[in-house]
């Protein structure tokens, strides 16, 4: 055997089994409707998908890009935040593209923590959030994010009883797998919570665009002396349903950009240029549609939750992500998260991903991602009545 490093540390793969049994099942011909990855069905925003045409017939920009992003591609970041969050970043020292927001975290957290070194998660979380501080050799001081808690409180006080003090804070509002959202008070108390304790805030703004009944989720950079501690990862992957591009950004902290823009420098060069002329193209002409991909994610939840109420399992109404978070209806909480997930894929041939596979404190949930049609959700619907109706096995 080779001795290897790093991978030794991340746990068997959440959501194996669950995808066996899918696999296994589509084989015998069942139709299996998939609402366990999280991955957009929606189109691409139709000006992005002929700039990229363009661009790529253009033999100058096959060749080698940028790894910090082109000038335009990060005046686009900073007009968007403008726009939408009323927060004024300089391009050349407060943003660097990352080759999707899940990349840009990975490598975020090697020049923020090393061995010895403790980061901050709430938990259960998505998790890169949770083991992106352990690729880096940093521990990871976990803290239940319960509903009705305040999430603060739990994270001020295991920072209080850590050793040694965390260095680093990652979050994610509007959250996954959970679906909880935060106002800007609370950005301001943990910008403020930072200030105090010279720890550094990573906010992985994934759902920025995803909201629904009035619900405007905030940027951690509204907040005063934001950017003196804290970094913002946003991407094209959610609003404008360009997942497969990876394109992400980081803005905030000059610092904190900087360094991470002189790691990458080592590291690659950058995204295919024609997708990142394609990306401009989509924040600079494409509001429109991150309005349409909300307004369906919306339906499509609408239709989920009012389903699973009339079905026999009460489920909140989230107010923003993809998702929804579903507790076990009681008959079934013994089995667990990935027994139950099993169940609901053998008796009613719907993938959920089970809530254990996003860390301690999800095990009693199961998530439903928005990535099928309004017809396929409501054929789901028959098939978890279905599944609801038999015995856990």
């Amino acid at each position: 055997m080779i001795p290897l490093r790093r991978v030794g540390s991340l746990p068997p793969y959440a959501f194996a089994e669950i995808d066996r049994l899918k696999l296994e099942l589509r084989r015998a011909n069942e139709d299996v409707i998939d609402l366990g990855f999280g991955n957009p069905d929606l189109p691409s925003p139709s000006v992005a998908v002929a700039k990229l045409q363009e661009a790529a017939s253009r033999p100058r920009n096959h060749r080698y890009s940028a790894s910090r992003g082109i000038p335009n591609l990060r005046a686009a970041i900073t007009e968007l935040y403008a726009r939408r969050f009323g927060v004024e970043l300089d391009p050349e020292r407060e943003a660097v593209v990352t080759i999707g927001a899940k990349e840009g975290l990975a490598h975020l957290l090697w020049v923020l923590v090393e061995p010895g070194d403790v980061a901050l998660v709430p938990s259960p979380s998505y998790p890169i959030h949770l083991f992106a501080p352990v690729l880096a050799g940093a521990s990871v001081a976990q803290v239940a994010m319960e509903a009705g808690s305040d999430v603060l409180e739990g994270l001020q006080d295991a920072f209080e009883r850590s050793r040694p003090r965390p260095r680093v804070l990652i979050l994610s509002f509007p959250h996954n797998p959970t679906t909880a959202v935060v106002d800007l008070p609370f950005w301001q108390r943990v910008v403020d919570f930072a200030r105090e304790r010279s720890l550094v805030v990573v906010h992985d703004f994934a759902y920025a665009d995803i909201a629904f009944d009035g619900y405007r989720p905030p940027s951690i950079l509204e907040a005063e002396g934001a950017r003196e501690v804290a970094v913002e990862l946003y991407s094209l992957t959610k609003g404008y349903s360009m997942a497969g591009w990876r394109v992400g950004f980081v803005v905030g902290n000059a610092d904190v950009v900087a360094a991470l823009a002189r790691l990458k420098s080592y590291l690659d060069y950058g995204t295919f240029q024609p997708i990142q002329i394609a990306a401009i193209v989509a924040m600079r002409e494409a509001d429109d549609h991150v309005a349409t991909v909300c307004d369906t994610y919306r339906r499509r939840r609408d239709i989920l939750v009012g389903g699973l109420r009339r079905i026999g399992w009460p489920v909140a109404t989230p107010s923003a992500t993809m998702f929804v978070w579903a507790a076990i209806p009681g008959q079934f909480r013994s089995l667990g998260s990935h027994a139950f997930a099993l169940h609901l894929l053998r008796e009613g041939k719907v993938s959920a991903s089970p809530g254990a596979g996003f860390g301690p404190g999800g095990d009693d949930f199961v998530r439903f991602a928005l990535v099928e049609n309004e017809h396929r959700i409501a054929q789901a619907l028959r098939g978890l009545r279905a599944a609801l109706a038999t015995e856990g096995s």
